[in-house]
């Protein structure tokens, strides 16, 4: 089994998340730092996927839209994680990031959608 690895799209790459994950230990990629600013939710999960990791956005009604059809597809994707509001703070974020690393595998997020509450507010 191996550790949640994250991609973290445009509306969710704050520098100040990464850094954090990234000093916790965590792998941590940012749609700037792959070079695909702009790209459509679609293809940032299709490379996501490509890239085995988790894609976390604040995009809720796009990529439940997107989870949706890949289940309905039967088409694979590494998993997606949404935050319902973008009033949670840095730190709120970063803890509930971490509490789902601690908590779920890698693979046992295959084709999963969760979102980052359950997380957050379990602290």
């Amino acid at each position: 089994m191996s550790q949640i690895r994250f991609y973290l799209d445009e509306d969710a790459g704050k520098k100040s998340l990464s850094n954090g994950l990234r000093n916790a230990g965590i792998d941590v990629m940012t749609t700037a730092e792959a070079d695909r600013l702009g790209s459509s939710d679609d293809s940032q999960l299709i490379w996501a996927t490509e890239q085995k990791r988790i894609i976390y956005s604040f995009n809720v009604g796009d990529f439940c839209r997107l989870h949706k059809a890949y289940l309905e597809q039967q088409q694979k994707h590494s998993g997606i994680v949404l935050a319902a509001k973008q009033s949670y703070a840095i730190g709120e974020q970063l803890r509930g990031l971490l509490k789902l690393v601690e908590s779920v595998e890698a693979e046992d997020m295959a084709n999963q959608l969760v979102f980052l509450r359950k997380y957050i507010e379990n602290f």
